[in-house]
């Protein structure tokens, strides 16, 4: 307060502090040496700020202060004189906001997340990889870094701090995490004790703070952040932490915040990779009656230039269906990108070996397993693909859109597990397209759609299975059908397969599921019909009322790049070739794609699945960074 009969004051300030006298809503600067005197006013108000902390150099003070003198009516000297002492700290807890793999001093978006080529905010990986071969779990389901190669998978965050060589007393800075994030991020700490360095956890699951100590001087403490979750229904992908220095000048009274630094990250989607891109691995299972296929599949691959693996029977158990159990994909950060294999919750025979075989340095794992609802045909992976990018009505999906199976929308039939369909929605990325697949038996889309690489203007075309199709093949042949036909081994004329009217019939009807899919696809991913390629198919009905494939379904094929492995269809042999896989390389192969026919029928096609279910490619990310999408 000022003294009595005090009707006017001046300000005194050393150099490392800015003082503005602000009345009537104008603000006037103050130099260091003050003379200048103000009228006493209620409504007047000095600012006073720093642009520099405190005890660095040149100058070195610890402290810098303000003082301010008052006078009375005559105009004589000071009646009367307060002051107080500053200590100036500079707080910035800092990340890659602008995503150029280097983390910048105190962005000003920092605390914020946008999407978009000039988008801001920092990017955080799941963990979910695993560097150390004697660890069984996750590298995110512990708190604990065995190896360097760990924080690689992490991101850098930095506290800078600046000012004098200790604190004042009373005060403490702490880093700390909301409760609702606790099970979706982690922090570790580097220390550098005299023997090297250790990584402490200091954030996570249990922990949601930590006393930071404030080493004096300009400094930096480095901390590596993790991901401990994907995406889903109840988890934007957003998660903050902050540091607060905090002030309790008496004895008894709890500390209260007084400045708070805050940043954002998101954590990286996981995202599939659709056809068009490279291969790098291709999978299959060694079973006892598949020796042929896997010879067939290995010739594929050597031209394709990319690696096979062969999952014996001691992992596979006995189960076939490598497409069924494993989808590939990745998730990518601008300082790193790794493959991520999600586990359906099929879990066949080859329960353990995405865990056992895939899981390992820089190679992560995700599943989701539904607690309460029936695991269905339709949760196996040949039910999930993905479309190659796409601009629809304008708005562009580079990454693709994911596309699912599902029953008839008034129907009450087999839908894909909800927190799966939960999973890829919250992924954001790779907008998810509902078909309708529950009229097959198996009910998987790859049974009658799939997309390869072109090197045109749209680099890619869509491959529908077409019963239709098939019709006027045959109707254009009217010769004999030579090959293996359904469950009958005899020879079967065209005539026979035309003149059978409840054949005729039955695909009538599938042709008008697959044409509500055609519909559905055309509008979704913005395709026309000189976009679609008809492959030949037939179906036959079983006693539930659900379609299966009557020879080997082509559309159900392998794609590594150019080179298409595709199901031996067995069709009529016309002048020594078969009309069925003539009419097929006539439609890809001026494209410039190669066509190899892979005989599958005894080990796949017998037991409702053919090249695609047996099969699973691993590929190249995309070099499109998913953080420039506007979802």
């Amino acid at each position: 307060a000022a003294p009595a009969g005090a009707v006017s004051f001046s300000v005194k300030h050393t150099a490392g502090v800015q003082v503005e006298v602000v009345t009537d809503d104008q603000s006037q600067e103050v130099p260091p040496d003050g003379g200048k005197q103000w009228p006493l006013d209620p409504g007047t108000v000095l600012k006073l700020s720093m642009s520099k902390a405190s005890g660095l150099p040149p100058t070195r003070r610890a402290a810098d202060s303000v003082t301010v003198n008052y006078y009375g009516e005559d105009g004589g000297p000071p009646i009367d004189q307060a002051g107080v002492f500053l200590t100036g700290i500079g707080i910035s807890l800092d990340v890659d906001a602008d995503r150029d793999g280097v983390v910048e001093k105190n962005n000003p978006r920092k605390a914020s997340w946008t999407w978009g080529p000039d988008g801001q905010g920092a990017i955080l990986l799941v963990n979910c990889d695993k560097d150390n071969p004697l660890i069984s779990a996750l590298d995110c389901n512990d708190e604990k870094i065995f190896r360097k190669e760990d924080l690689q998978d992490m991101s850098r965050m930095i506290l800078r701090t600046e000012g004098p060589q200790r604190l004042p007393a009373g005060y403490e800075m702490v880093l700390y995490i909301p409760m609702s994030d606790s099970d979706k991020v982690g922090v570790f700490y580097v220390e550098n004790p005299f023997f090297g360095q250790r990584y402490i956890h200091v954030l996570g699951r249990q922990k949601l703070y930590h006393v930071v100590k404030y080493t004096g001087g300009s400094a930096e403490l480095e901390f590596f952040v993790e991901g401990l979750r994907f995406p889903d229904d109840t988890f934007s992908g957003l998660v903050s932490i902050h540091i607060s220095l905090l002030e309790s000048l008496t004895e008894g009274i709890p500390r209260a915040p007084i400045f708070t630094d805050t940043v954002v990250f998101r954590v990286a989607p996981w995202i599939m990779t659709p056809n068009t891109l490279a291969p790098v691995n291709i999978f299959v299972c060694s079973v006892k009656d598949n020796y042929l296929f896997l010879k067939e599949v290995k010739s594929l691959v050597s031209k394709a230039s990319c690696d096979l693996k062969v999952c014996f029977g001691y992992m596979n158990r006995g189960d076939r269906w490598m497409q069924d159990e494993i989808e590939f994909g990745y998730i990518q950060a601008p300082h790193k990108c790794f493959p991520v294999v999600l586990d359906s919750p099929r879990d066949g025979g080859l329960k353990d070996f995405p865990i056992k075989e895939i899981l390992g340095p820089d190679f992560g794992y995700v599943t989701r397993e539904p607690l309460f609802e029936v695991v269905t045909s339709l949760d196996s992976f040949g039910n999930l693909e993905v479309s190659p990018p796409v601009t629809v009505n304008g708005k562009a999906y580079p990454l693709g859109r994911i596309l699912i199976g599902s029953s008839f929308p008034t129907s009450a039939g087999r839908r894909m597990t909800k927190v799966v369909r939960d999973f890829l929605y919250a992924q954001q990325v790779q907008s998810p397209v509902e078909l309708y697949s529950d009229w097959l038996t198996v009910g998987h889309v790859d049974e009658f759609v799939t997309f390869v690489p072109l090197p045109d203007k749209k680099q890619f075309r869509m491959l529908m299975a077409s019963t239709s199709g098939c019709y006027n093949l045959f109707r254009d042949k009217q010769k004999m059908f030579k090959g293996y036909s359904g469950t009958d081994t005899k020879r079967v004329t065209i005539n026979k397969v035309l003149s059978n009217e409840v054949m005729v019939q039955e695909n009538q009807y599938v042709q008008r599921c697959i044409d509500w899919n055609r519909d559905i696809l055309k509008k979704e991913l913005g395709l026309t019909d000189k976009d679609i390629i008809d492959l030949p198919a037939l179906f036959k009905i079983d006693k539930l009322g659900k379609a299966m494939a009557y020879f080997p379904n082509m559309v159900n094929m392998i794609v590594l790049s150019r080179d298409l492995g595709i199901p031996k269809p067995f069709g009529p042999v016309i002048d020594g070739d078969c009309c069925l896989e003539v009419h097929v390389r006539s439609l890809l192969e001026p494209l410039g794609l190669m066509c190899s026919f892979i005989d599958d029928i005894s080990s796949y096609h017998k037991m409702l699945g053919e090249v695609h279910c047996g099969t699973n490619v691993h590929r190249k990310p995309f070099s499109f960074k998913w953080w420039h999408v506007d979802p």
